[in-house]
């Protein structure tokens, strides 16, 4: 089946610092999830989009749909509310491990999705593994487990089926020079955090 659109003609349209259609846009997310957008285009939109930037149109439709390139979780079955929190890390990221535990003692579940590094800073996730024994995958069976009993809250990696256009994306822009792109900072986060 042919593909309705060209990942060239998309690009072509960030390159020029126009607006990329809707449907162009989440073709584009997810022809890059099935591998069909090649990660030497998706580098060519990428850098358009850091130089360019992306209308907040853009910017909601990139996010719902690399929420969509995967699965959704609910945490309705917990029984109590949930709370998350977003730092851009860096070389002094020192909240989340005091403030995950202290919101969870509040009985509030603490789903804490965190990262990799991105530049020359290393990530939560990547500090964490540094302690023996520690891992940032787990299933989701095990979240849930950390979060319903007397721990309450988890700091771990997003599964492999959550949001898996994000999982792409993140590590093509730390190699691209991307980091810094606003949009894909938001659509990055924001996804994760949704999904």
């Amino acid at each position: 089946m042919a593909e309705p659109f060209d990942a060239v003609d998309v690009i072509r349209t960030k390159r020029d610092g126009g607006a990329v259609p809707e449907p162009a846009l989440r073709w584009m997310i997810d022809a890059y999830t099935r591998e069909y957008v090649q990660d030497a285009q998706m580098s060519a939109f990428t850098m358009a989009v850091l130089l360019n930037g992306m209308t907040r149109e853009e910017i909601r439709v990139m996010t719902d749909a690399m929420i969509a390139s995967g699965e959704r979780m609910s945490f309705a079955g917990l029984g109590k509310p949930t709370a998350d929190k977003h730092s851009t890390g860096g070389v002094g990221d020192k909240i989340t491990l005091p403030l995950a535990p202290l919101v969870a003692s509040f009985g509030v579940a603490v789903p804490q999705l965190s990262g990799r590094g991105l530049g020359h800073t290393g990530g939560t996730l990547d500090k964490l593994e540094a302690i023996p024994g520690w891992r940032a995958q787990l299933t989701n069976e095990e979240m849930f487990a950390q979060m319903q009993g007397p721990v309450g809250a988890v700091i771990c990696a997003a599964g492999s089926g959550l949001a898996p256009a994000d999982k792409r994306l993140y590590a093509l822009r730390d190699v691209t020079g991307t980091v810094e792109a606003i949009p894909l900072i938001a659509s990055s986060i924001m996804s994760k955090k949704i999904a």
